[in-house]
């Protein structure tokens, strides 16, 4: 199972394997203050898709079909949060104000249509 979570939230036991899934650090936090197991920064959308997208709902169909296309060319970046969620629940912590159209919420669903095509989930 993978939830998804802003950073400012506070950490439970039910979260699981916590891991940051945005390219820059979050402002305001302390590195100390956020539990998580690791910060899977290249994972997150490359740049010009982030200032493409610019956090307009009205794009969002079309960030996630853009941001499935990059983690496709990129399974590696993923790899270590399918192996997690094999053996323990996952929990994508995020910056965003935005709870429903971000990069973690996006990722979240790509992982989960790969439920249907992977052996062993």
């Amino acid at each position: 199972m993978i939830r998804t979570k802003r950073v400012f939230e506070r950490a439970s036991p039910g979260d699981g394997v916590r891991f940051l899934v945005d390219r820059l650090w979050p402002r305001g936090l302390k590195k100390k203050d956020l539990q998580l197991d690791a910060w899977l920064r290249d994972v997150a959308p490359s740049d010009a898709l982030c200032r493409w997208f610019g956090h307009d709902p009205a794009r969002w169909p079309e960030f996630q079909r853009r941001y499935s296309a990059e983690l496709d060319a990129r399974p590696h970046d993923w790899q270590p949060i399918v192996e997690a969620a094999r053996k323990d629940k996952v929990t994508l912590l995020f910056g965003s104000r935005d709870v429903t159209h971000n990069n973690a919420v996006a990722l979240a669903h790509y992982i989960s249509r790969l439920e249907f095509r992977m052996e062993g989930w």
